[in-house]
């Protein structure tokens, strides 16, 4: 029995507690300054260019009349959710990371963590409507803009906002997802939200997998459109001048759904693994260990922080707005009215 004693004791001495004051919170990994600094400026840099870069689309969209555009609205509210999660859910996410302990309550805890689930959430809800966009532009172009008007843009945002901040509140409110894990007891310095195998599921089928099919097989539609209008485009050398101007706003449209759909892409892509540890993890003997679930969380983050880089690739008059901005062009009177595109497009 000494033995054992003894042998407990020298592990608990070199044992770390997130809280020194008490050996039962949670154990801290301890890491040399070098990776401490090294991690927080990597994972600082992520924040920044989110942050930064949505901030960046936001003033675009807002700013410039010509880009007042159904589309865009969609685009600019999907910016502000991006915009978001880069000062509310990262920086804490990243101490989080970085420390392996929770230092900030169980409230900020219970906060946090709803953001967390509710902007991802309002993120591919706004990428379903952005997709039913781009299926009216490019599928029924004559009857889009009757179809798709600011005021039903305006309806997709409030309906992208509000569902999915009253499904999470719900979640929350009405403890689905502490049933079933009634025996797990937080240490002080954690701060998981745990779903039981029903409602990992449920959850994973509804904000992910389900709305990615969706949009995959909607933008496999419009892109089987846009083959067969450039082949019919091609094929006839002779176009009066209308329908050159038509043919003209339909490329234009095209190149904007080809942009939008590789940020549908990229989002399921980024967020694909998590999801998928999600599905599977409640019915494998095998726990994934921390440090891989917190990677595969950081990867969905950083997409929040590609779509302004997806559109500078993409987009002509984001780089415009940009060089606009950057030198201080924006603060002229009537800058607004600058036009970023031709006045073709519609």
């Amino acid at each position: 029995m000494e033995e054992i004693n003894i042998t407990e004791l020298l592990l608990q001495e070199k044992l770390h507690f997130c809280f020194k004051s008490t050996n039962i919170s949670c154990p801290k990994n301890i890491r040399s300054s070098g990776a401490y600094a090294a991690l927080y400026l990597f994972f600082l840099t992520g924040t920044l260019i989110t942050i930064c870069g949505n901030l960046l689309v936001i003033i675009s969209v807002s700013h410039f009349k010509q880009l007042h555009t159904p589309t865009n609205f969609l685009v600019l509210s999907l910016a502000i959710t991006d915009f978001l999660l880069g000062v509310c859910v990262m920086p804490i996410s990243m101490v989080r990371t970085v420390e392996t302990c929770w230092y900030f309550g169980n409230t900020v805890c219970v906060i946090h963590s709803y953001f967390d689930f509710a902007l991802c959430t309002i993120s591919i809800c706004h990428l379903i409507f952005i997709s039913i966009d781009r299926y009216h532009a490019v599928c029924n172009p004559l009857f889009y803009s009757s179809k798709i008007t600011v005021y039903v843009a305006l309806f997709f945002i409030f309906v992208g906002w509000a569902v999915p901040l009253i499904y999470t509140a719900g979640l929350f409110y009405f403890k689905g997802n502490l049933e079933g894990n009634e025996d797990y007891d937080p240490c002080p310095g954690d701060c998981l939200v745990l779903l039981n195998s029903l409602w990992g599921v449920l959850d994973t089928l509804l904000t992910f997998f389900v709305p990615c099919l969706i949009m995959l097989n909607v933008y496999g539609k419009i892109f089987m459109v846009a083959k067969q209008h450039a082949i019919a485009i091609r094929s006839i050398t002779n176009w009066p001048v209308n329908e050159k101007k038509q043919i003209t706003i339909q490329n234009k449209e095209r190149k904007a759904t080809k942009t939008l759909g590789i940020v549908m892409g990229v989002f399921c892509l980024c967020w694909l693994p998590f999801f998928v540890n999600n599905l599977i993890a409640p019915y494998i003997s095998l726990v994934t260990p921390p440090m891989i679930v917190d990677a595969f969380g950081w990867l969905g983050y950083f997409n929040s922080g590609f779509n302004p880089i997806i559109y500078g690739f993409f987009y002509p008059w984001f780089r415009k707005a940009l060089k606009i901005i950057y030198t201080l062009e924006i603060f002229k009177s009537d800058s607004s009215l600058i036009k970023l595109f031709p006045d073709i497009y519609h």
